[in-house]
């Protein structure tokens, strides 16, 4: 609409040389189009301004969900950290084809229980021996913990073309 009246856009003078209204223009059509374009742009600025805090509340909402998301899975690692019970021994070698082999026991499994002995009674690495010898041809229950999680392993002592009941 502006360009329509000879060329005046937003911030022509709409009065000549010596200060008298133009009269190649339609004044008051000029002022009104320049009117409704301001209240346009302020609408527009408004409106922008409301999306931009819009935006700002959605990620300080999204940074916070994630925050106690974080929080959470820590919270559940380490109770599922404390559920575990202690280990009193570590499994450092496992010969091919031995008893401890055949049962699944792994290197660094980290025993929990093994028949009777817990980290409660155990002592020394007799304690585990006697109930090997005790348990020869029967098999013994024996709790690890492996990458993080409790295993169960059902090892039987038993003599074998290696040393030892176990391996």
């Amino acid at each position: 609409l502006l360009s329509q009246q000879k060329g005046v856009g937003m911030h022509e003078p709409l009065v000549d040389a010596e200060g008298f209204p133009r009269a190649d223009i339609d004044l008051y059509q000029v002022r009104t189009a320049r009117h409704n374009i301001i209240c346009l742009q302020n609408d527009h600025k408004a409106l922008m301004k409301q999306v931009e805090e819009a935006l700002h509340k959605l990620h300080a909402r999204e940074k916070e969900k994630h925050a106690k998301d974080e929080a959470e899975a820590l919270a559940e690692a380490m109770s599922q950290n404390q559920s575990l019970p202690q280990p009193f021994a570590k499994v450092n070698a496992v010969t091919p084809g031995s008893p401890a082999s055949v049962s699944g026991l792994q290197v660094d499994d980290e025993i929990v229980e093994f028949g009777s002995v817990n980290v409660n009674n155990f002592q020394n690495l007799q304690n585990i021996a006697t109930v090997v010898q005790h348990s020869e041809g029967r098999p013994l229950s024996v709790t690890v913990i492996r990458a993080g999680r409790r295993v169960h392993v059902g090892l039987t002592p038993k003599r074998w073309a290696g040393k030892g009941l176990l391996g």
